[in-house]
Protein backbone atom coordinates (compact mmCIF):
# COMPACT_ATOMS: atom_id res chain seq x y z
CA UNK A 1 0.00 0.00 0.00
CA UNK A 2 1.39 3.44 -1.13
CA UNK A 3 1.46 6.39 1.38
CA UNK A 4 0.84 9.21 -0.15
CA UNK A 5 0.90 11.66 2.82
CA UNK A 6 2.98 12.15 5.97
CA UNK A 7 1.73 13.85 8.87
CA UNK A 8 4.20 14.84 11.66
CA UNK A 9 3.86 16.03 15.03
CA UNK A 10 5.88 19.41 16.04
CA UNK A 11 8.22 19.76 19.27
CA UNK A 12 10.06 16.41 20.18
CA UNK A 13 9.28 15.25 16.63
CA UNK A 14 10.75 17.23 13.95
CA UNK A 15 11.55 20.52 16.23
CA UNK A 16 13.38 20.82 19.75
CA UNK A 17 13.71 23.67 21.93
CA UNK A 18 17.22 24.05 22.87
CA UNK A 19 16.54 26.75 25.81
CA UNK A 20 13.12 26.43 27.11
CA UNK A 21 11.63 28.96 29.33
CA UNK A 22 7.79 27.69 29.32
CA UNK A 23 6.87 30.90 29.69
CA UNK A 24 2.93 30.03 29.63
CA UNK A 25 4.06 27.87 32.69
CA UNK A 26 5.31 31.00 33.96
CA UNK A 27 2.07 32.92 34.11
CA UNK A 28 -0.45 30.24 35.20
CA UNK A 29 2.66 30.34 37.96
CA UNK A 30 1.90 34.11 38.40
CA UNK A 31 -1.88 32.86 39.11
CA UNK A 32 -1.01 30.56 41.79
CA UNK A 33 0.76 32.91 43.80
CA UNK A 34 -2.20 35.20 43.36
CA UNK A 35 -4.07 31.96 44.81
CA UNK A 36 -5.52 30.83 41.18
CA UNK A 37 -4.72 27.55 40.98
CA UNK A 38 -4.25 26.11 37.47
CA UNK A 39 -6.87 23.55 35.77
CA UNK A 40 -7.07 21.87 32.53
CA UNK A 41 -9.11 24.27 31.12
CA UNK A 42 -6.26 26.48 31.33
CA UNK A 43 -4.41 24.50 28.91
CA UNK A 44 -7.25 24.03 26.69
CA UNK A 45 -7.83 28.10 26.46
CA UNK A 46 -4.03 28.57 25.72
CA UNK A 47 -3.59 26.24 22.95
CA UNK A 48 -6.92 27.23 21.30
CA UNK A 49 -7.00 30.38 21.04
CA UNK A 50 -4.57 32.95 19.26
CA UNK A 51 -4.41 35.48 22.26
CA UNK A 52 -1.15 38.03 23.51
CA UNK A 53 0.06 38.13 26.95
CA UNK A 54 -2.36 41.00 28.15
CA UNK A 55 -5.57 39.52 26.19
CA UNK A 56 -4.53 35.70 27.60
CA UNK A 57 -3.50 37.08 31.25
CA UNK A 58 -6.90 38.66 31.35
CA UNK A 59 -9.24 35.61 30.01
CA UNK A 60 -7.26 33.39 32.81
CA UNK A 61 -8.12 35.94 35.47
CA UNK A 62 -4.14 36.71 36.20
CA UNK A 63 -3.41 39.77 37.23
CA UNK A 64 0.26 41.23 35.72
CA UNK A 65 2.17 44.02 35.08
CA UNK A 66 3.61 46.04 32.52
CA UNK A 67 6.98 44.80 33.57
CA UNK A 68 5.60 41.20 33.96
CA UNK A 69 3.94 40.91 30.35
CA UNK A 70 7.51 42.19 28.86
CA UNK A 71 9.23 39.46 30.99
CA UNK A 72 6.98 36.85 29.36
CA UNK A 73 6.96 38.25 26.12
CA UNK A 74 10.89 38.12 26.22
CA UNK A 75 11.03 34.45 27.64
CA UNK A 76 9.17 33.83 24.44
CA UNK A 77 11.08 34.79 22.33
CA UNK A 78 14.27 33.50 24.05
CA UNK A 79 12.49 30.15 23.79
CA UNK A 80 11.97 30.90 19.76
CA UNK A 81 15.27 31.92 19.13
CA UNK A 82 16.58 28.54 20.50
CA UNK A 83 14.56 26.04 18.56
CA UNK A 84 16.23 23.86 15.72
CA UNK A 85 15.30 21.34 13.65
CA UNK A 86 16.17 17.61 14.37
CA UNK A 87 19.05 16.54 11.64
CA UNK A 88 16.89 13.65 10.99
CA UNK A 89 13.95 15.36 10.64
CA UNK A 90 15.20 17.54 7.99
CA UNK A 91 16.23 14.25 6.03
CA UNK A 92 13.51 12.46 6.54
CA UNK A 93 11.05 15.29 5.30
CA UNK A 94 13.52 15.64 2.43
CA UNK A 95 13.56 11.78 1.71
CA UNK A 96 9.60 11.56 1.27
CA UNK A 97 9.02 14.77 -0.72
CA UNK A 98 11.61 13.42 -3.28
CA UNK A 99 9.49 10.53 -3.32
CA UNK A 100 6.45 12.51 -4.04
CA UNK A 101 5.00 12.50 -0.24
CA UNK A 102 2.83 15.23 0.85
CA UNK A 103 3.97 16.07 3.91
CA UNK A 104 1.97 18.00 7.10
CA UNK A 105 2.50 19.13 10.56
CA UNK A 106 -0.24 18.99 13.46
CA UNK A 107 0.57 20.02 16.82
CA UNK A 108 -1.09 21.73 19.42
CA UNK A 109 0.94 24.61 20.08
CA UNK A 110 0.42 28.01 21.88
CA UNK A 111 -0.02 31.07 18.94
CA UNK A 112 3.10 32.09 19.66
CA UNK A 113 5.18 29.24 18.71
CA UNK A 114 3.26 28.39 15.00
CA UNK A 115 5.18 31.21 12.51
CA UNK A 116 8.51 30.30 14.07
CA UNK A 117 7.50 26.94 13.16
CA UNK A 118 6.39 27.85 9.71
CA UNK A 119 9.51 29.93 9.26
CA UNK A 120 11.39 26.34 10.30
CA UNK A 121 9.33 24.42 7.98
CA UNK A 122 8.18 26.07 4.92
CA UNK A 123 6.56 24.78 1.80
CA UNK A 124 4.78 21.91 3.65
CA UNK A 125 1.45 21.08 2.03
CA UNK A 126 -0.54 21.31 5.27
CA UNK A 127 -0.50 22.93 9.08
CA UNK A 128 -2.74 22.51 11.45
CA UNK A 129 -2.03 24.19 14.47
CA UNK A 130 -4.22 23.94 18.10
CA UNK A 131 -4.34 27.68 18.28
CA UNK A 132 -5.71 27.80 14.98
CA UNK A 133 -7.95 25.51 14.50
CA UNK A 134 -9.91 25.54 18.36
CA UNK A 135 -9.68 22.18 19.04
CA UNK A 136 -6.49 20.19 20.05
CA UNK A 137 -5.20 16.44 19.73
CA UNK A 138 -6.44 13.86 20.27
CA UNK A 139 -9.80 15.93 19.14
CA UNK A 140 -10.35 13.87 15.80
CA UNK A 141 -11.56 17.04 14.05
CA UNK A 142 -7.43 18.22 14.28
CA UNK A 143 -6.81 15.04 11.77
CA UNK A 144 -9.39 16.09 9.44
CA UNK A 145 -8.48 19.46 9.04
CA UNK A 146 -4.63 18.27 8.55
CA UNK A 147 -5.90 15.25 6.12
CA UNK A 148 -8.43 17.53 4.48
CA UNK A 149 -5.52 20.49 3.92
CA UNK A 150 -3.45 17.38 2.57
CA UNK A 151 -6.14 16.08 0.15
CA UNK A 152 -6.19 12.55 1.96
CA UNK A 153 -9.19 10.90 3.89
CA UNK A 154 -8.62 9.16 6.64
CA UNK A 155 -9.95 5.90 7.34
CA UNK A 156 -10.88 5.63 3.77
CA UNK A 157 -8.23 3.81 2.10
CA UNK A 158 -8.19 4.61 -1.50
CA UNK A 159 -7.07 2.16 -3.66
CA UNK A 160 -3.62 1.26 -2.51
CA UNK A 161 -2.83 5.02 -1.02
CA UNK A 162 -2.51 5.35 3.17
CA UNK A 163 -1.72 8.28 5.00
CA UNK A 164 0.58 8.29 8.16
CA UNK A 165 1.48 10.13 11.64
CA UNK A 166 4.54 10.13 13.35
CA UNK A 167 5.04 11.46 16.80
CA UNK A 168 6.50 11.40 20.70
CA UNK A 169 2.91 10.89 22.01
CA UNK A 170 1.09 7.72 22.52
CA UNK A 171 -1.80 9.57 23.15
CA UNK A 172 -2.45 12.13 20.50
CA UNK A 173 0.28 10.94 17.30
CA UNK A 174 -0.09 7.17 17.38
CA UNK A 175 -3.70 6.20 19.34
CA UNK A 176 -5.14 9.60 18.84
CA UNK A 177 -4.23 9.10 14.82
CA UNK A 178 -5.47 5.39 14.76
CA UNK A 179 -8.98 6.42 16.50
CA UNK A 180 -9.58 9.29 13.06
CA UNK A 181 -8.55 6.51 10.93
CA UNK A 182 -4.58 6.98 10.42
CA UNK A 183 -1.76 5.29 10.64
CA UNK A 184 -0.28 6.21 13.53
CA UNK A 185 3.36 5.31 14.62
CA UNK A 186 5.45 6.69 18.28
CA UNK A 187 8.39 7.83 18.19
CA UNK A 188 11.01 7.68 21.02
CA UNK A 189 14.34 8.99 20.56
CA UNK A 190 15.16 6.75 23.63
CA UNK A 191 14.07 3.95 22.26
CA UNK A 192 11.38 1.63 23.00
CA UNK A 193 8.88 3.24 20.38
CA UNK A 194 7.80 1.93 17.12
CA UNK A 195 10.56 4.23 15.78
CA UNK A 196 13.51 5.60 17.00
CA UNK A 197 14.52 8.47 14.64
CA UNK A 198 13.00 9.86 11.93
CA UNK A 199 15.15 8.34 9.07
CA UNK A 200 14.18 5.23 10.04
CA UNK A 201 10.79 5.62 9.77
CA UNK A 202 10.96 7.51 6.24
CA UNK A 203 12.72 4.65 4.79
CA UNK A 204 10.12 2.30 6.42
CA UNK A 205 7.66 4.43 4.96
CA UNK A 206 8.60 4.31 1.15
CA UNK A 207 9.39 0.40 1.21
CA UNK A 208 5.99 -0.22 2.56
Amino acid sequence: MKTTAVIFDVFGTVISIEDRRNPHLQLLRLGRQQGRWPTADDVKMIMTHELGWEELARCLDIRVSHEQLQHLAEELEAELSSLQVYPDAAQAIALLQSAGVKIGLCSNLASGYGPKVRELLPGLDAYAFSYELGVTKPDPCIYQAVCRDLGVQPGQQLGDERVVMIGDSIRCDRDGARAAGIAGCYLSRAGGGDFSNLIEFAERVLKE
